[in-house]
């Protein structure tokens, strides 16, 4: 193999190795893009399992309705997880006091219940 001859009948060493070394690296560089895909999804089901299992014991959340917001309570622990801009609106609503309670029921942009 070290002596072939190429179309025009001249003499070609063939390098194996440097063959060898271009398909390892574009083997190598696949698998690793592969491995980029199989890390990248199981980050996104970490992420998930995250959002319905409580950080502090192995309960699971549960969604319930507080004030008009969407709150994550463990059915273990009975913790309450909520988004700062949750909290930011609950305490806005609970420092307006009854009258402003009064005057959102009264004037809401939503129709009544009927």
């Amino acid at each position: 193999m070290k002596n072939e001859k190429n179309r025009f009948g001249e003499d070609v060493e063939f390098d194996e190795r440097a063959n060898e070394d271009r398909y390892f690296a574009l083997k190598e560089h696949e698998r690793i893009e592969e491995m980029k895909v199989d890390f990248q999804n199981a980050e996104a089901a970490r992420r998930e399992g995250q959002l319905v299992r409580c950080p502090t014991c192995p309960g699971e959340f549960e969604k319930y309705d507080f004030m008009g917001f969407v709150l994550h309570r463990c059915d273990r622990c009975q913790g309450i997880w909520l988004k700062p801009a949750e909290l930011r609106g609950i305490v806005r609503q609970a420092a307006r006091g009854p009258l402003g309670a009064f005057f959102d029921r009264c004037f809401s942009k939503d129709e009544p219940e009927k």
